[in-house]
């Protein structure tokens, strides 16, 4: 029904909805149209009844155009279609009965006709239940009256009414008339029902094929797009990874005063870059369902200061001070969760609090809020006195590539990926998070978080789903006292990344061989003798996997044992399994820090 109908309307079109189906929109057109052509036929009566001066006839008449009026205004105002055809229905019931029983007392033709109607329209209009209902209300008494008759002769105090010949002749043509009406609208209606319903399973199986197809297209776009990362990150890291590593490089050759500003200015410009690149590979790894999340025991206060020990500079050089409040009663607690996810988290809600602040104090607080036997619940907050966000812009910050406005992302910078990162990383876990802030006042940034408590002291294992096993080395496999004494392979065809790996590992006093494939890799090692490789994963002829495949299938136990890791610029969600699958005991990714290289490759060793 049209939200606002004028009371005066008398058009059809005013009160049918085009989000009605085909059979409500035929049951408003009946009563319309049904309505108008009793009014004329009974209109007619009650003037032959008049003319023939039968005034039980003429009020009776007159009653039925009354009601037939209200009903029919009533329906152009508010098309309640139920409701009319009951009142409809049992007009007709009491008229017929009325009939039968006290004004004729006689079964007739018209009679016949009144009960076809009845159930032509209650069960068109009302359906099944109601259509049984008003049938057997119509068909038990007239049963009834005509078994009283038969047996004897049905006799009440009222002497029938005699009509004239052409009042019973209009009377049956308008019964026949209405009986044709309402079934052939029906007819109508149903077949155009039919018709639309097979159009629209022809147009839903159509829909089906293009949602089949565009399922398809969507999911090679998915494929096609991360291998694209994949490959982007491959060609960004890779630069990336000379750039850093010669800074490292440079930094570590005790430079004058001067030049160590440059080198800072071209580490932090570097690692800006790298951490933008990383911004983006990670959500896309979150909005790709690939996140796994660990079990690790942790201390959190240790985490915490670990955190906030680099952005504590930060915000000192940026003239902030900056404040960690750890609950005492968390200092020497260990926990079960997942640090890195966690350190991602505080690091961006922290690194965006000293982005937004120019003058005032950094709050990073960390407070236990419920603590039972095997769990414990910990509220996280971060609170500036920053620029501060307007409401109605509290839900944007945390959509993808988005920020506060234009203004903000000219002013300060950044991808608009940080808190977007932070809140699916929550969502993952099943935690809100809370923002309160004032324009030229704050912003806090807060969630709750629970964790296990471990209730012995043996050290968990590292739990991820379908995480394959690093392989060991094996018991035989001699430990090394210094680099001195260790033999290199790289495997890497790219020749400034050869250039910066001969620089770097000269500083541990190696001197490595190289392979500019993965297949001179696998020759080399057949035929000479090594401590370990560090492997590239893109090459030419053979990739690294390849590589590490074959030198796993040597015959000789020394040769296949080899240590190996991989060094690796690809962002693909699954590299950490296809590393270890292809029997590879740990990778370090583009651009890497020479210290994380160099303990892994001491862990590996056995350097003592």
């Amino acid at each position: 029904m049209p939200e606002e109908v004028s009371f005066l309307n008398f058009s059809l079109s005013k009160i049918i909805r085009k989000d009605q189906s085909i059979l409500d929109q035929a049951r408003i057109r009946l009563l319309y149209f049904g309505l108008c052509f009793g009014f004329v036929a009974y209109g007619l009566l009650m003037v032959m009844m008049y003319a023939q001066k039968s005034p039980l006839y003429f009020y009776i008449t007159v009653g039925i155009n009354a009601t037939i009026v209200l009903l029919f205004k009533y329906l152009t105002w508010r098309p309640d279609w139920r409701r009319i055809s009951h009142v409809l229905l049992i007009l007709i019931t009491v008229i017929n009965l009325s009939n039968v029983c006290v004004i004729i007392q006689s079964v007739t033709l018209a009679t016949v006709q009144l009960m076809i109607i009845v159930v032509l329209l209650s069960f068109y209009m009302l359906g099944q239940s109601f259509g049984m209902f008003y049938s057997m209300v119509n068909l038990i008494p007239i049963i009834a009256f005509m078994v009283l008759e038969y047996h004897s002769s049905y006799i009440i105090n009222f002497k029938p009414e005699k009509l004239d010949g052409s009042v019973g002749i209009i009377t049956v043509l308008t019964n026949f008339i209405l009986i044709i009406f309402i079934h052939s609208h029906f007819y109508t209606a149903f077949l155009k029902n039919i018709r639309e319903l097979k159009q629209t399973g022809a147009a839903q199986g159509k829909l089906n094929d293009e949602l089949e197809v565009a399922k398809s297209k969507a999911e090679k776009s998915s494929i096609a797009k991360s291998e694209f990362l994949s490959t982007m990150s491959h060609e960004i890291r890779t630069p990336l990874n000379a750039v850093i590593g010669m800074t490292n490089l440079l930094m570590m050759g005790n430079p004058r005063h001067d030049q160590k500003e440059n080198l800072d200015i071209l580490k932090f410009s570097a690692n800006n870059l790298l951490a933008i690149v990383n911004d983006v590979l990670d959500f896309n790894k979150i909005e790709s369902g690939k996140i796994v999340f660990e079990n690790l025991r942790f201390n959190l206060d240790e985490l915490m200061h670990n955190i906030c020990g680099a952005q504590h500079i930060k915000a000192t050089e940026k003239g902030l001070d900056f404040e960690l409040n750890v609950d005492n009663e968390l200092k020497h607690r260990t926990i079960i969760g997942d640090p890195t996810r966690i350190t991602q988290v505080i690091y961006n809600l922290i690194s965006n609090a000293i982005k937004f602040t120019e003058h005032g104090t950094i709050w990073v607080n960390v407070t236990c809020i419920e603590d039972r036997h095997n769990r414990v619940t910990i509220s996280f907050s971060v609170k500036d006195t920053g620029i501060g966000i307007q409401k109605e812009n509290l839900q944007s910050i945390f959509e993808a590539f988005a920020q506060e406005s234009v203004t903000t992302t000219r002013q300060y910078g950044g991808t608009g990926l940080g808190l977007a990162i932070v809140k699916r990383l929550l969502e993952l876990q099943g935690v809100n998070m809370y923002v309160e802030s004032k324009p030229d006042v704050g912003s806090e940034f807060s969630f709750n978080m629970e964790f296990p408590v471990p209730t012995d002291e043996i050290e968990t294992k590292r739990t991820k789903v379908n995480e394959p096993q690093v392989p060991t080395l094996p018991a035989d496999q001699h430990a090394v006292t210094s680099f001195a004494d260790t033999r290199v392979l790289i495997a890497e065809d790219n020749p400034v990344n050869v250039m910066l790996m001969k620089k770097l590992l000269s500083k541990w006093d190696l001197v490595p061989t190289f392979a500019e494939n993965g297949a001179r890799a696998v020759e080399l090692v057949q035929y000479g003798n090594f401590d370990i490789i560090l492997m590239d994963l893109q090459m030419p002829v053979l990739n690294g996997f390849e590589a590490a495949v074959e030198i796993r299938k040597m015959p000789d136990t020394k040769k296949s044992s080899i240590p190996i890791i991989a060094l690796t610029a690809s962002a693909l969600f699954d590299i950490r399994e296809q590393v270890f699958n292809s029997g590879m005991n740990d990778y370090v990714s583009k651009p890497f820090k020479p210290d994380e290289l160099k303990g892994k490759m001491q862990g590996l060793l056995a350097i003592v």
